[in-house]
């Protein structure tokens, strides 16, 4: 029986090709909000299977979301932030040149955020000061919000776009509205998406980089729940 990670590892393999071939671009799209509903939660599509997120959730509490951390000294809460973050930022500065999520609908201020920024730029004691502070419920529906938004974005695609590349006004207005903070452990980011295109966005970050971020939490959780059963 093939398992729920080594499945979408391999359908990212497929979309990473399908992406390429204009026959195939209905069937590219398709796929790849299949595979970005599964690093949301359920509620975002409305998935009918268990998503990577909704895994996650699972057994946690506050103390746990606030606190545990995995070898990077990263929180749950952490990783859900940075993870809505890059792919607002991504999806909406770049990709779709429209307004960031977070801007609107007061977020910033709903989710008691300190920051408005990725987080790259915070070291092990800021990120437990940090996720100190967030309300936890507002995360959640701040990143069901950025990922229904995304969706959109994805469905207006044309097959022409995927091949487009991000300009320097684009680029520059990302640390203009403080999305990414301008010092070396966070600005590399900018250099990062220049060389992309939109194609290589929907393949990071926008569904990978947040299975690679549901993995750091689970380290967390799981080193936290082997801690509480001792």
């Amino acid at each position: 029986m093939v398992d729920k990670k080594s499945e979408w590892n391999e359908k990212q393999k497929a979309l990473r090709s399908l992406l390429l071939d204009n026959s195939k671009f209905e069937l590219a799209i398709k796929l790849c909000l299949e595979q970005h509903s599964m690093v949301h939660l359920s509620e975002m599509s409305s998935i009918q299977s268990n998503t990577f997120e909704d895994d996650l959730w699972e057994d946690l509490d506050e103390t746990s979301l606030r606190t545990s951390t995995n070898e990077k000294g990263r929180t749950i809460l952490y990783g859900l932030w940075h993870s809505a973050r890059i792919e607002d930022i991504t999806m909406n500065i770049l990709v779709a040149s429209g307004e960031q999520v977070i801007n609107t609908e007061n977020w910033l201020k709903k989710t008691r955020s300190p920051i408005s920024t990725t987080g790259n730029e915070l070291n092990s004691i800021e990120i437990l000061e940090f996720s100190k502070s967030l309300d936890i419920n507002e995360l959640r529906n701040y990143r069901i919000a950025v990922g229904r938004n995304s969706q959109q974005i994805i469905r207006n695609l044309t097959f022409e776009d995927l091949k487009r590349k991000f300009s320097k006004e684009a680029l520059n207005r990302i640390i203009e509205e403080k999305a990414v903070s301008n010092v070396p452990t966070a600005n590399w980011l900018i250099d990062f998406w220049s060389k992309k295109t939109v194609s290589g966005i929907l393949l990071m970050p926008v569904t990978r980089h947040h299975i690679v971020h549901i993995n750091e939490c689970f380290k967390a959780k799981n080193k936290y729940l082997k801690a509480k059963d001792k």
